[in-house]
């Protein structure tokens, strides 16, 4: 009787230690279970961010970490304040006495050509030595005005204008047109080379090309009178 009392003893305690070592496997394999859920969910997680982040950049949506740029209020890209400050320092340059003396003979020498022109225009015989005098008021009065402007800048006083003188013929017409344009071409040019304000200079380089033209019409056309 003890033998079997002490075998069902043993074989009760078996029993409850294969149902503990079974509990605790269970338990075991339920914790492995949640460990290895968490990860497989951390790793979908991570996968769908990288996903997502190339949809994105494959769409053109893009992050710029650059910070904004500071707002430059110093005025120098701003090609309206450039072009103040380049008249500023040009109008307090002080002028030679040449680049002076060009500006008041220039000045002198385009109003009376307008001034001739106009008179032409009206009174010549010839259509061409009429088309002639229409030029001459459209080009020089175009010169003229520029060269106020920049008379006004430099603070230089410009002389006031004067009649036309009287010709005979639109043959003395052309022919004091021609004598004008070279020496005005002459003129020109000299400051164009030799003068010393970059504006002045500019003006005189500029104005040249449409003088020569004016020779080179001026020539063709009295050339044709009698």
């Amino acid at each position: 009787m003890r033998f079997y009392g002490h075998l069902r003893g043993m074989l009760r305690n078996k029993y409850a230690g294969d149902c503990l070592g079974t509990l605790i496997d269970r338990k075991t394999m339920k914790y492995k279970f949640s460990i290895n859920s968490a990860v497989r969910l951390g790793i979908i997680a991570i996968a769908c961010v990288g996903l997502s982040g190339t949809a994105l950049a494959q769409g053109g949506l893009t992050f710029d970490s650059k910070p904004y740029p500071t707002p430059d209020n110093s005025g120098k890209g701003s090609p309206a304040q450039g072009t103040a400050k380049s008249k500023s320092n040009t109008a307090g340059r002080k002028l030679s006495s040449a680049d002076k003396a060009f500006i008041q003979d220039a000045a002198k020498g385009g109003m009376m050509e307008v001034a001739m022109g106009r008179v032409a225009e009206q009174n010549a015989t010839d259509s061409e030595v009429k088309n002639f005098g229409g030029r001459m008021v459209k080009d020089h009065g175009k010169a003229n005005d520029e060269l106020k402007t920049l008379a006004k800048e430099e603070n230089v006083q410009l002389p006031a204008e004067k009649q036309p003188g009287k010709w005979k013929s639109d043959k003395d017409y052309m022919g004091q047109m021609v004598k004008d344009h070279e020496k005005d071409l002459a003129a020109f040019e000299k400051e164009a080379k030799e003068g010393s304000d970059p504006d002045v200079k500019s003006f005189a380089s500029k104005t040249s090309e449409v003088v020569r033209k004016h020779l080179e019409m001026a020539k063709k056309i009295d050339s044709k009178l009698k």
